[in-house]
């Protein structure tokens, strides 16, 4: 298994790299663009579609993010997209995560499917979005995910004895998030440093959020990791509703393209509702 996932890690970040890199924003749009259809056909797979269906599911979410690139979301959003986004997010997953495991069936199936299109294809404008302000600012906001997760998985391992979400994730505590807090408040001292010191083509997220005070970096970075966290319980919750372990094996010995990218869905809109707040 751990060869698999290793060997899984290397083809993507080989896929990847030049698109994260490219000066261009278009090749990681288009190349994340596969990324997100395969999400929305695990999404319709979760809720019970037929291959048609979740291939329908798919579809929908393509259609969608080819009429906002055709609208120009990425660099011009509409001024109330992020605010939108972002209250879904915190009230309607927040009000998901009560509702438990149990919950997610009674949702009419339709709406079930018309949030995860929504939600996926709100992720890919943002990350589009994202590396048109640069490649240093796209990678902040990718490694203050991945941080809170690394971090979060060690200090629940560690210390955890208060769980988080027992009937959606056992494996979750309290102690692991406050954990992930903490390592994403390490990097972004560290970040921050760099982008003082180094030559880069943009500022950081954690630059950009510090030059309005550490408390507003501090209090940012801990609302974003929180929102990761929800993503991730969504996601769990979603799968323990179909009863899945994974959401697909699209990617061998990680699952599939879901549980990759569940907790940059909340992530990356809210990261950019707050930089749209800013200016």
């Amino acid at each position: 298994m751990l060869k698999q996932r290793i060997i899984t890690a290397i083809v993507l970040l080989a896929l990847l790299s030049p698109a994260l890199f490219a000066s261009s924003a278009q090749p990681l749009a288009i190349l994340s663009l596969v990324l997100i259809a395969a999400a929305a056909w695990e999404w319709g797979r979760l809720n019970g579609l037929s291959m048609r269906g979740a291939l329908r599911c798919a579809a929908s979410c393509l259609l969608t993010c080819f009429l906002s690139w055709a609208a120009r979301w990425a660099d011009e959003p509409p001024p109330m997209l992020w605010p939108l986004v972002g209250a879904l997010w915190v009230l309607g997953g927040g009000w998901l995560v009560r509702r438990g495991v149990a919950g997610w069936p009674r949702i009419p199936r339709v709406l079930r499917l018309i949030g995860g299109v929504v939600a996926l294809s709100a992720t890919w404008v943002a990350m589009f979005q994202a590396k048109l302000y640069g490649t240093n600012f796209l990678f902040s906001l990718l490694l203050l995910v991945w941080m809170a997760d690394i971090a979060a998985y060690f200090s629940g391992r560690a210390l955890g004895r208060h769980k988080l979400a027992v009937q959606i994730s056992p494996g979750k505590s309290w102690e692991g998030v406050w954990g992930g807090m903490l390592g994403v408040a390490v990097l972004a001292v560290i970040w921050i440093w760099f982008d003082k010191h180094w030559p880069v083509d943009s500022l950081s997220l954690f630059s950009r959020l510090y030059a309005q005070g550490w408390f507003f970096l501090v209090l940012t970075i801990f609302f974003l990791v929180a929102m990761s966290v929800l993503g991730d319980l969504v996601e769990s919750l979603v799968k323990r509703s179909a009863g899945m372990k994974d959401s697909s094996q699209l990617l061998p010995g990680h699952g599939g393209v879901l549980d990759r990218v569940d907790a940059l869905l909340p992530t990356l809109p809210l990261a950019l509702m707050t930089l749209q707040s800013l200016s």
